[in-house]
């Protein structure tokens, strides 16, 4: 499909902005907003926007991130950056009423009203300790480690929606997603390892291959699902022994700690680092106030697990709604992730009504409990 030219505006004389639709990048929808100075034959300043649906806890809204925001050099510090993102914010707030960037410059976004809503975060395990559980392993009938094919990708799609299926940041994976990365030159790809058991795919594991002539500084796995503990298990046995191949003595792996195999990681002997950005990073800003909470209504609702609390929700919903409860939309966003409790927002100088503690206690009890799992964005999603 050609793109086609959606939107164009003359902001100043010599000034123009549009907005092209039509591309599709990674099976995620795309929106090429540019400003165009008269007399430059190539935009002078552009960013994309990619439409998704965004999780938050049980529920998936539509949603839009932006991206690959570049001005051209000879005309940087200009304040056209100033120019162009508000007004791609104005048309994407006609569109969805949340917004999101997946790597946001240092001290630059929140002048415009994003925050960050997302903690980075990985697991690094010590070889020696996983390398203890490889002989209880071996003897498991069942269980095989094999090298990837397409053919599998159908069923590795399957196996993570239903292991990340409730948890905020996620996106639901689509039946044509893949991002393994391809090799180039002087470019890794991805490698992937998959797990069967009794016959079925019960997890997998993608890294990057190893790059010939280049000696890498960490074993870094970006992805590791299993289906149950025992898959997970396997998983990092066979991570260990190829760390230990090459002379490694730890591994790193991006998987959130309340996820089955940071379940297995904390078991085996673990450091769960976790860095809270002041700036910069994941961010995201709330467009529409209303109607978020009116697509979330239902998600709040099914966190009201202490008993009475239901006949407390609807007037507590309708005082929330106007606005009367939480008021900035920035420690809302924080609280809807499950990037804060309730708490932490009242330590951060945010007021709630005494009568509506509890119910915002149940509401907000933040990621990493039964009810709302641990916010995370696995790093072949982003954007």
């Amino acid at each position: 499909m050609a793109p086609v030219n959606e939107v164009e505006e003359i902001l100043a004389p010599d000034l123009k902005y549009t907005e092209e639709t039509g591309r599709v990048v990674r099976s995620l929808p795309m929106r090429d907003c540019f400003l165009w100075q008269a007399g430059v034959d190539e935009p002078i300043s552009g960013l994309n926007v990619m439409s998704f649906r965004q999780r938050f806890g049980t529920i998936a809204i539509p949603a839009e991130g932006i991206g690959g925001v570049e001005t051209l050099p000879a005309f940087r510090r200009q304040g056209y950056m100033r120019t162009l993102l508000p007004r791609a914010i104005a048309g994407i707030s006609k569109r969805v009423a949340v917004v999101f960037i997946s790597d946001a410059i240092e001290h630059t976004y929140e002048k415009f009203g994003f925050v960050n809503c997302l903690a980075e975060s990985y697991l690094s395990l010590r070889v020696r300790d996983v390398e203890i559980m490889a002989d209880l392993i071996q003897d498991r009938p069942g269980l095989c480690v094999r090298c990837f094919s397409q053919a599998d990708l159908p069923a590795m799609i399957c196996l993570y929606n239903q292991v990340h299926a409730h948890r905020s940041w996620t996106h639901e994976r689509g039946t044509g997603w893949n991002r393994l990365y391809v090799t180039q030159t002087w470019q890794p790809g991805s490698e992937v390892i998959v797990l069967e058991q009794d016959g079925s795919l019960a997890g997998y594991a993608i890294f990057q291959e190893s790059q010939f002539g280049h000696a890498a500084d960490s074993f870094v796995v970006d992805e590791l699902t299993a289906r149950n503990p025992a898959a997970a298990q396997a998983l990092l046995v066979e991570i260990a022994a190829r760390c230990w191949d090459i002379r490694f003595n730890e591994f790193w792996v991006r998987e959130p700690p309340d996820s089955v195999v940071g379940k297995v990681a904390q078991r085996l002997g673990c450091t769960n680092h976790q860095t809270y950005p002041p700036s910069g990073g994941m961010m995201g800003m709330i467009l529409d106030r209303q109607q978020l909470l009116a697509c979330l209504e239902p998600e709040l609702q099914r966190r009201l697990s202490t008993p009475g609390l239901q006949t407390s929700h609807p007037a507590a919903f309708a005082a929330f709604y106007r606005g009367e409860i939480v008021s900035d939309n920035r420690v809302l966003l924080r609280l809807l992730t499950g990037h804060w409790s309730t708490i932490d927002a009242l330590a951060f100088d945010s007021e709630v009504p005494t009568d509506y503690e509890r119910v915002l206690e149940d509401w907000f009890p933040g990621g990493g409990t039964s009810l709302l799992p641990q916010p995370y964005s696995h790093s072949l999603d982003r954007y």
